[in-house]
């Protein structure tokens, strides 16, 4: 199996759709597919049952899934590792969340022009991992949001975001203009799966213990909102499909959008990288 059909087949996996899936990797639909069918007759089994309105896995998919992700970590690890000894200027970074926020865009253009030489890579990461990878070596320095585990990392404070929460648009209390946390109290809430930073955790369940299905990634939450009627909290000013809603929390503490790298480390593109990122999201 090669790495890169191995991505296709994650990305498909986590957007639970070929189309969004191919947004994602920024290629055309059909190639995709065709990968995917490749991949499922080397195996021997279906990955995904599919349907007009998206995919879901089958049995063998998820088997594969958890596979495939181990797989591609290592890799990561085994590029970084390698990238180290031979000396490159490299800069890996982890991002969280929406990477099409305006601040990700004004920060990469402002480092492309300071540091033109340095060979930036990119790690997408899970809504399991706050620190996009950081403790297990993989990456430099994360874009990510806090609140999370801080120890051995320093922290920088980018921008503070509003909360809010991601209803069906049909929801009795989708067109409300504020509410409490208290008022969504008997509501299913959708959870990271078990080992997640259980700081990061109790922020996104509103401090509370929760009930509710198992996602990984910003579409499996979105997804759950709108299949299970599942609230999650989601910061707001971020586009959504139609079919949901976000209404703000007026007591929900502001999510904070932070640069972090591990304490100590003294590579010095990383500490360029973090004043650049703070007077980028200053602008």
């Amino acid at each position: 199996m090669e790495l890169r059909t191995l991505r296709y087949f994650v990305a498909v996996a986590e957007e639970l759709h070929f189309g969004r899936a191919a947004t994602r990797l920024h290629m055309s639909q059909p190639p995709l597919s065709r990968a995917v069918k490749r991949l499922e007759a080397e195996v021997g089994a279906l990955l995904f049952t599919r349907s007009p309105t998206g995919v879901t896995l089958t049995p063998v998919g998820t088997v594969l899934l958890d596979e495939a992700r181990a797989l591609l970590d290592h890799a990561d690890r085994v590029r970084v590792r390698v990238s180290a000894a031979a000396g490159t200027a490299t800069l890996t970074i982890g991002i969280l969340g929406d990477g099409t926020d305006p601040g990700v865009s004004r920060l990469a253009a402002a480092y492309r022009r300071s540091h033109p030489g340095v060979d930036i890579r990119i790690r997408d990461t899970e809504l399991t991992d706050p620190t996009c990878g950081l403790r297990a070596g993989l990456v430099d320095v994360a874009l990510t949001r806090a609140p999370f585990d801080e120890t051995a990392l320093a922290v920088r404070v980018l921008r503070a975001d509003p909360v809010g929460v991601v209803l069906r648009a049909d929801d009795p209390l989708a067109h409300r203009e504020g509410l409490r946390l208290a008022e969504l109290s008997d509501r299913r809430w959708f959870q990271f799966p078990q080992g997640t930073d259980p700081v990061w955790q109790a922020y996104w369940n509103g401090g509370e213990p929760r009930e509710g299905p198992v996602v990984r990634a910003v579409p499996e939450c979105l997804q759950a909102v709108l299949w299970n009627g599942t609230v999650g909290l989601a910061p707001l000013g971020h586009d959504l499909p139609a079919e949901l809603a976000v209404v703000p929390l007026i007591d929900m503490p502001p999510s904070r959008v932070v640069a972090a790298w591990n304490e100590g480390d003294t590579n010095p593109l990383i500490r360029s990288f973090i004043e650049t990122a703070t007077t980028a999201y200053r602008q």
